[in-house]
Order: C-alpha cells, then sequence, then structure tokens
C-alpha cells in the first residue's frame, strides 16, 4: 500500500500476492496428488512414500513457503521524493538524487498488457538502467504517476 507524507514522499511496497497464490496452488496440489495417490485399506489412509512425484511436489511447497517467508522479511518498497528516488529493504537503502538521474522511459503505456510494462531509470554514473516493474508494486497507476513526475523533472534537469 502506498503512503504519503506532507513532504511529498510517497512509498510504494512491494506486491507480494503471486507468492501467497503459488503457495497456495502448491499445496493444494500437493495435498489432491496425496489423496489420489493414497490407498484406503480396510478404512485406514495409507500413504505411499515410495513415490518420488511427493517428494518433488513436497519440495517444491518447501521452496514456494521459502521464497514467500524471504519476502516477508525482506519488506522492500519503493519510496519517491520530490527530488529522488530511493530503493528499501529490511537489508539496506539505495538513494538517487534527481540529479544523477539522465532519464526516465516508460514502456508500454496504453493497450498493452500492465504486467509487461517497464520503467528504466538512466543513472549517470552507471552503465545500466535501472530496470523496475509496476505491476511488481502495490498500487500501480500511482507509481507510474510518480514516475512520470520524476521523467519530467530530470528532463527539466537536463534542459539547463
Amino acid at each position: 500500500m502506498s503512503t504519503e507524507n506532507e513532504n511529498n514522499i510517497t512509498a510504494f511496497r512491494s506486491n507480494l500476492s503471486i507468492y501467497y497464490q503459488s503457495v497456495i496452488i502448491y499445496v493444494a496440489v500437493f495435498a489432491l496428488y496425496i489423496v489420489v495417490r493414497g490407498e484406503f485399506v480396510e478404512d485406514e489412509f495409507k500413504l505411499l512414500t515410495k513415490d518420488p512425484i511427493i517428494y518433488f511436489l513436497g519440495i517444491i511447497v518447501i521452496v514456494s513457503v521459502l521464497a514467500l517467508i524471504y519476502n516477508i522479511i525482506k519488506n522492500k518498497y519503493i519510496e519517491l521524493t520530490g527530488n529522488g528516488i530511493s530503493f528499501i529493504s529490511r537489508f539496506g537503502r539505495r538513494s538517487f538524487s534527481a540529479d544523477e538521474i539522465k532519464w526516465v522511459k516508460i514502456s508500454g503505456m496504453r493497450g498493452e498488457n500492465k504486467a509487461l510494462r517497464v520503467v528504466r531509470i538512466k543513472l549517470k554514473h552507471r552503465r545500466r538502467p535501472v530496470l523496475i516493474r509496476p505491476h511488481d508494486y502495490e498500487n500501480e497507476s500511482a507509481l507510474l504517476k510518480r514516475f512520470e513526475e520524476l521523467k519530467a523533472n530530470a528532463e527539466k534537469g537536463l534542459n539547463k
């Protein structure tokens, strides 16, 4: 969710819904396979533990749960201010002022799939641009609006 302060600072948290959805789907498939593959013998359910597919599905469930937990702990978000951008997580912070930004390009604006939109920010001291997928963050439309403002500010800085 985005939060906005009186200093024109907006924070956009990472969208974890894909992780939640994948864990739910993997657990459901795992449980369904166990029920289908298990045997009912004399009113008792017997699980076949020698089936490699059960182990494979179990590993997938464990890895997806660990990825979800890692991303919850990481607590990644983007903070856009009037004079720059910050990439913040529990483990660190990278900030770039508007003076460091050469250009901002927003691809796939109209008529294309929203999940494919990419914002590229070229910095003066980096060889490659920073790539941001707005769909990976909550409140995508407000984030794109803020990137357009940042783009306008960067273009003003180049025209001086």
